[in-house]
């Protein structure tokens, strides 16, 4: 659109020129140059480089981009899709209460998977009772997972495998088991390995009476359930509602039941088991998950939590984060498809991995920009689909290749700080396009306009090009490395249907530009009627008025602030004086077919080109509060969904 409008401008340059009786040659020259000078040929060099600055800057936050156009993407994400555990929560998970049969629910301290902990009954200490030991394990031995002890390198006890599992592993030590010699007491001679559609996992163990001992675990509404279970219905009902009830203070509970048997049975179809009890994994929230929710919403981002947790799990977990509300929708993955779910659904439970796709899909038929975390390899195909997929650093390398962007730390907060610079980048961008449009603006509006005030032809090809060079060259990419304003993420998202010159940025271009041209033409019309060289008048005072605007579009500095960009005065300096020595050094006056001016000729010039960004700069200042150019988080946008809860 840009070259097409240039080359009608142009064009028309070219007929009134050889209509007023100029050189078909000249005119033609005249006009191809200005097409140069209107359309913005270092617009790749400056988006190249803000996004390899912001991928330099993501990089040292520990966020690395894997494909650059995600560096700008971010700026616009609407709605962030997150898993939980150790994305929200810290990634390490402990056994903290267990109820067996029959009885009261035990409690189990400890923190982390160091073995140190002890079971409590009632508030009490007590040993840990024959039924909890044979439910602990019986969650040891249905399981993959190990516990490494500190060494010099690492001060804590680590698990190597689902850190779920682990749990179990360190919950059987704080009941008085050793894991190794329980595992081989008992050795697995055949398994059913976790499966997502039937949420549990079996496994077969040699007794030392060669009879067999199966064990299963999984989610309690899938296991407690006939024809699995082989008990009476007031038993299950029983373990249901205890599960139910720790579902709902945000605790994570897995149904363990066994039998044994007499021939080697198939593991994929276990039947007449026993329940043991439940188990209740707890999980704690990083502590500054409440506030990363709160700065997204304050950002106008929407935090929508997908976990394949119970339901009531799900929503005490995102009460926690002020993500869910009692009378606020839930979406269960067990009722159907999820990405059909009402539009100001923000918490998801019981999602398959598969149900991603859905949801984000849902999403993005709404309008939002989604970006998706995860960091396993069923959530290689959702991160695909997202528009921006980010994978966690510790997670899967399958995961890591699909995304386009990895958190090192696996901290969502660095998200947010990624938006913030992707949203720096694009507000760089737009500054820039501001900046060397209305240049082209003016250039274009001086040679129309100046034959109708008495400047036959206002400036030669290669003053354009001269004065293209110098303010589109290194201010204009300098303008690309711009630090972010303040208020930043307290802005709400752009629209995706938004051009890159809409919110008002097409309106200030043609300001700008006028105010350029203003200024241009009156230096002009001034030095004619005073006798003076007009033309280079006119060649001067459009650029340095160009370079002006440069540093009054430049970000605003939030107050205190020691960030600053020391190479845009730097480019605007040197290029000013380039200017300045088109008049005044001979070679560069034949090149350029400029006129000696005296040096109150250059003071008056000076004096003019100042005043368009002088302009610009005082009303910013006194029509924006704080100094940013953006719409706040709280306007509204009739083009797109509302950010947050209204969705």
């Amino acid at each position: 659109v840009l070259g097409l409008t240039a080359v009608v401008l142009s064009g028309l340059v070219f007929a009134l020129g050889v209509f007023d009786g100029r050189p078909v040659t000249q005119m033609a020259v005249t006009a191809v140059s200005l097409v140069v000078a209107a359309v913005p040929e270092s617009l790749p060099a400056v988006v190249t480089l803000a996004l390899a600055l912001g991928a330099r800057r993501m990089a040292g936050s520990r966020a690395i981009p894997r494909r650059l156009h995600a560096v700008e993407t971010l700026g616009s994400v609407t709605v962030i899709a997150s898993d939980k555990t150790g994305t929200l929560t810290e990634g390490r998970m402990a056994v903290q209460h267990a109820v067996v049969p029959g009885r009261d629910r035990y409690a189990v301290t400890g923190t982390g998977y160091a073995p140190d902990g002890e079971v409590r009954h009632r508030g009490e200490p007590v040993s840990a009772p024959d039924e909890l030991r044979a439910l602990a394990r019986a969650g040891l031995l249905c399981n993959d997972a190990m516990l490494t002890p500190p060494t010099g390198e690492r001060p804590e006890w680590t698990a190597i495998g689902d850190p779920l599992e682990a749990a179990l592993v360190t919950f059987a030590a704080r009941c008085g088991l050793d894991p190794e010699t329980t595992r081989e007491a008992w050795p697995r001679v055949a398994e059913a390995p976790f499966d997502q559609d039937l949420r549990r996992m079996t496994t077969v163990h040699r007794r030392c009476d060669g009879r067999y001992l199966v064990v299963c675990k999984g989610a309690p509404e899938n296991l407690l359930a006939p024809p699995l279970m082989d008990a009476g219905a007031e038993e299950l009902a029983e373990l249901t509602d205890a599960a139910h009830r720790l579902a709902a203070e945000g605790l994570r509970v897995l149904a363990v039941a066994s039998a044994v048997v007499d021939t080697l049975p198939d593991p994929a179809r276990p039947t007449g088991l026993r329940p043991l009890g439940l188990v209740a994994v707890g999980d704690p929230l990083r502590t500054a998950a409440p506030g990363i929710a709160a700065g997204f919403e304050q950002a106008g981002i929407r935090l929508v939590l997908i976990t394949g947790d119970h339901p009531a799990t799900a929503a005490a977990i995102g009460g926690r984060l002020g993500l869910w509300r009692d009378g606020d929708p839930l979406a269960n993955g067990d009722d159907g498809d999820p990405g059909g779910a009402h539009p100001d659904t923000r918490v998801y439970a019981r999602t398959q991995p598969e149900q991603k796709l859905d949801i984000i899909a849902g999403l993005q038929d709404r309008g939002h920009v989604v970006a998706m975390t995860g960091d396993g390899v069923n959530d290689a195909p959702a991160l695909r689909r997202a528009d921006i997929g980010v994978a966690m650093g510790g997670g899967t390398e399958v995961a890591r290749q699909a995304a386009d962007l990895v958190l090192v730390d696996d901290d969502l907060t660095t998200v947010a700080t990624a938006i913030g610079e992707g949203r720096r980048i694009y507000d760089n961008i737009r500054r820039f396009l501001r900046y060397a449009l209305a240049g082209g603006v003016a250039e274009i509006a001086v040679m129309l306009l100046g034959p109708l005030v008495g400047l036959p032809v206002p400036l030669l090809p290669a003053q354009i090009l001269w004065i293209n060079l110098l303010t589109h060259g290194v201010p204009g990419v300098a303008l690309g490395a711009e630090p972010a304003e303040p208020g930043t993420l307290r802005r709400r998202p752009r629209s995706p249907q938004e051009s890159v010159l809409g919110g008002g940025l097409g309106r200030d271009v043609l300001v700008t530009g006028a105010l350029i041209a203003a200024a241009t033409l009156g230096a002009g019309v001034w030095a004619a009627a005073a006798d003076r060289p007009w033309q280079s008048v006119v060649f001067v005072v459009l650029g340095l008025a160009q370079l002006g605007v440069a540093l009054a579009v430049r970000a605003t500095r939030a107050p205190g602030s020691r960030e600053h960009n020391r190479a845009l005065p730097v480019a605007v300096a040197i290029s000013a004086v380039l200017q300045v020595a088109g008049v005044l050094l001979p070679p560069l006056r034949e090149l350029l077919g400029t006129s000696p001016l005296s040096a109150l000729d250059l003071l008056a010039c000076a004096a003019i080109g100042v005043l368009p960004g002088l302009v610009l700069r005082l009303t910013r200042r006194s029509g924006t509060a704080d100094g940013t150019d953006g719409p706040r988080a709280g306007t509204q946008d009739p083009a797109r969904p509302a950010a947050g809860r209204a969705g």
